[in-house]
């Protein structure tokens, strides 16, 4: 897998200014995922810039009961990106928690609440943003596989998110596209889930591994890094053959990086010598 050198035809975000939320798990597990939502966001003409004052989106909190929690969390999300024209997340999840319930968490402050609608109505999960508003078909990369793609919870349910990832797949050279028998059923992680019930998060990745498999598939695809290291984690203990990756690591032609749950590299990969450079802002300013 390797990046085909060829400048974008056009740049349809020629102005746009982007939030990039990078979430809590690229943050901490798997940074290449933020790297490769800036190249792409940049290759689509847009001015990304990465708040430093950024944490959590609220969801644990939220999942859990804790609205207190998730009121605070969500506060300080809206005033560090609420000053973009619009706020990319490589996650459905975690975009689904800003566009779908920071508004409800502040049902008795109306100031607030109108903050929060105008936040999430300028929220978009990254492959969403791509295709349906800046209008990107193809990409500039190429991937010698033959991939299948989960369709994880929150992004398909709550955002819609089905066509747009396949339809920039369908761009990159090289890569095949192998379907699941059901790739829109859960693969146990649900966040908080796979911690309270246990057996059953085990139960159901068992059944997902199982139709990953049965494509013939080398490597998985989805746009959520928590059902990905999920899924890797199952499929190592398997033994099953199959790498697993963001799909925007795909789309960013960086699939010279080891996979996720394989060792990382000492040298640096080919792909970091020319990683894009975000604007980042600091709480004093950008």
């Amino acid at each position: 897998m390797s990046t085909v050198s060829e400048p974008s035809s056009h740049a349809p975000g020629r102005g746009k200014t982007v939030g990039l939320f990078v979430t809590c798990l690229v943050d901490m597990f798997r940074p290449s995922v933020g790297f490769a939502a800036v190249k792409l966001l940049e290759d689509a003409g847009c001015r990304v810039v990465v708040p430093d004052v950024q944490t959590c989106c609220g969801q644990p909190a939220y999942n859990s009961g804790d609205r207190g929690d998730a009121r605070a969390v969500a506060r300080q999300v809206i005033a560090a990106f609420e000053g973009f024209d619009h706020v990319v997340v490589p996650s459905g999840s975690c975009g689904g928690m800003i566009a779908h319930h920071f508004p409800g968490l502040f049902d008795d402050d109306r100031p607030m609440r109108q903050r929060a609608e105008a936040l999430a109505a300028r929220t978009h999960e990254l492959m969403s943003f791509l295709v349906d508003v800046l209008g990107v078909r193809r990409v500039a990369a190429r991937c010698d596989a033959t991939v299948t793609y989960h369709d994880s919870c929150s992004g398909l349910r709550e955002l819609g998110i089905k066509a747009q990832p396949r339809t920039l797949l369908a761009g990159v050279a090289g890569l095949k596209l192998a379907e699941m028998t059901n790739p829109e059923v859960c693969c146990g992680f649900g966040g908080t889930f796979c911690v309270k019930y246990p057996d059953i998060s085990n139960a159901m990745l068992i059944d997902k591994t199982a139709d990953i498999a049965g494509t013939g598939a080398d490597t998985l695809l989805a746009g959520d890094l928590g059902c990905l290291m999920n899924m890797a984690g199952k499929l190592q203990r398997e033994g099953k053959a199959v790498r697993v990756r963001h799909a925007a690591e795909v789309l960013a032609g960086m699939g010279d990086l080891p996979a996720i749950g394989e060792p990382e590299r000492t040298e640096a990969p080919v792909s970091d010598r020319a990683r894009p450079r975000a604007h980042r802002r600091t709480s004093a300013g950008s």
